[in-house]
């Protein structure tokens, strides 16, 4: 696969963000677009970013909701961040990400909902779920190349390696799929933020029963997130896990594991999303 150094390198949008008051400025560029839109992990992440520089990153992400509300174009977009609700050991924060249309007014993109929670004492045992075994290696998995035109721009930041389950539009017979990932330019990006933007980074596998290509766009998501150890070297390759739960009517209600390149599980997603085939 050519390797293809990114435009514009997360690290780079994330330091030109503008903070005022409950307001952050975002600049997003061509090259991190899925079709005309931004994509949601994306999107999500540097709200998430925002939820943080307003009311601060001293309790861990807990949990994530996401309603993808419209698109999101390249340029400059606002993230309005409200803190809803702080007690103890929960802070609840909203975040609506706002861009202007071509005739200047207002639209709201996406609409989320961010729970930050501090650790607490407890008499529970711990109970952490252990990495499954996939059927290849990542030496031996096959890497997906960023075929400009046909691929999702935003595609050119991710190292991919597909390592079980159906690949998109080959009319397979599998609802599952299992590939091993990185961010190529991952210094400067923590392991929160890179979970919540790894976490959104594929496909949903029902796209594997397709024959021919065909647009799909997320409508909502959940991400439940479990703090790391320690941030993960930049260079790992994570793996995401997907599996199509229940299929109908042109929407697909998935599942996702998550895991750190050392087997931690790092986040659970739950999206519906829409296929237009």
């Amino acid at each position: 696969m050519t390797d293809i150094t990114p435009a514009t390198p997360l690290v780079q949008l994330l330091e030109r963000r503008e903070h005022s008051g409950q307001r952050v400025r975002f600049q997003v560029t061509p090259d991190w677009l899925q079709g005309r839109t931004t994509f949601g992990g994306l999107l999500s992440l540097l709200a998430v970013q925002a939820m943080r520089d307003v009311c601060g990153q001293n309790w861990p992400l807990r949990a994530l909701q996401t309603n993808f509300v419209g698109p999101v174009v390249a340029g400059t977009f606002d993230a309005e961040v409200t803190l809803l609700r702080q007690g103890k050991n929960i802070r609840q924060v909203q975040c609506r990400v706002t861009q202007p249309d071509a005739e200047g007014q207002e639209q709201v993109g996406g609409v989320l909902l961010g729970v930050f929670g501090t650790g607490r004492d407890s008499s529970l045992p711990s109970l952490m779920p252990s990495q499954p075994a996939v059927g290849k290696h990542p030496d031996e998995a096959m890497v997906l190349p960023f075929v400009p035109g046909l691929t999702p721009e935003f595609t050119q930041h991710f190292e991919f390696r597909f390592g079980e389950g159906g690949l998109p539009f080959t009319g397979a017979q599998d609802w599952f799929s299992r590939t091993y990932l990185r961010l190529k330019q991952a210094e400067g990006v923590d392991a929160e933020l890179m979970s919540v933007m790894l976490a959104d980074a594929g496909p949903t596998p029902a796209l594997a029963r397709l024959n021919r290509p065909a647009p799909a766009s997320s409508v909502s998501w959940a991400l439940e997130l479990r703090p790391v150890d320690h941030t993960p070297h930049p260079q790992g390759l994570w793996r995401m896990d997907k599996d199509a739960l229940a299929v109908g009517e042109g929407y697909v209600n998935e599942r996702t594991h998550l895991w750190t390149p050392d087997g931690q599980l790092a986040a659970l997603g739950y999206q519906v999303v829409a296929v237009y085939a």
